[in-house]
């Protein structure tokens, strides 16, 4: 302790009693003071508005003066993915001749005269009552050119002994033109199924300039 906090010794004490502190000069004192520790603090206080808080947008950009977005071309009209032909298998340029009625009877005939030998006379008989029906209907002028050009080519599949394509336009013909093919159509797969059992091993692989 230093000196100036103790007093002097007390005359009425013998010379070995403990000396007296002087606590009021040690709390006048200006020394350092404790922090108090247990001392609450309080959260700071903001004086500014809810919006003030948030961040502002950001402004986009302007496009300098004098300067437009480009514009759309109108002239052009937008891609448009062309559509596909009812009759794919038929061009338009092959549509302006028709065949003649000759090229498509002459396979047909050819394949029935055929099969009179090892078919029933009834079904063949049959078979060609309904080919003669799809020959005046042709004459007449009920059946429409692209009705004409398939019956070309399933008649020129038929005398190349190509029996799946012949089949195949056949069917194409009883799903697209129906009504002009449903009297007669039934005979001629009848013939083309005739056919191709006296010749089962020829098919889609027989030369097509035979």
């Amino acid at each position: 302790m230093s000196d100036r906090f103790v007093k002097p010794g007390n005359q009425e004490h013998g010379w070995n009693d403990p000396p007296q502190f002087s606590y009021g000069l040690q709390k006048d004192s200006g020394g350092p003071k404790r922090n108090i520790l247990n001392k609450r603090v309080h959260a700071p206080q903001f004086t500014g508005s809810g919006s003030e808080m948030q961040s502002s947008p950001v402004a986009m950009p302007t496009p300098p003066r004098g300067m437009n977005p480009p514009p759309m071309d109108s002239s052009s009209p937008p891609s448009v993915c062309p559509k596909t032909p009812s009759d794919g298998k038929i061009e338009a340029a092959e549509l302006e001749t028709e065949p003649s009625i000759e090229d498509v009877h002459e396979p047909l005939y050819g394949a029935l005269n055929a099969c009179r030998d090892t078919v029933k006379k009834q079904i063949c008989d049959d078979v060609e009552r309904r080919l003669k029906l799809f020959e005046d209907m042709w004459k007449s002028g009920k059946l429409s050119p692209l009705v004409k050009h398939r019956m070309h080519r399933l008649s020129q599949d038929l005398k190349r002994k190509n029996w799946d394509a012949a089949d195949e336009i056949h069917r194409g013909l009883m799903v697209d033109h129906v009504a002009e093919v449903s009297q007669w159509m039934v005979g001629v797969k009848r013939l083309i199924a005739e056919a191709r059992s006296l010749n089962p091993e020829q098919n889609n692989c027989a030369d097509p300039g035979s």
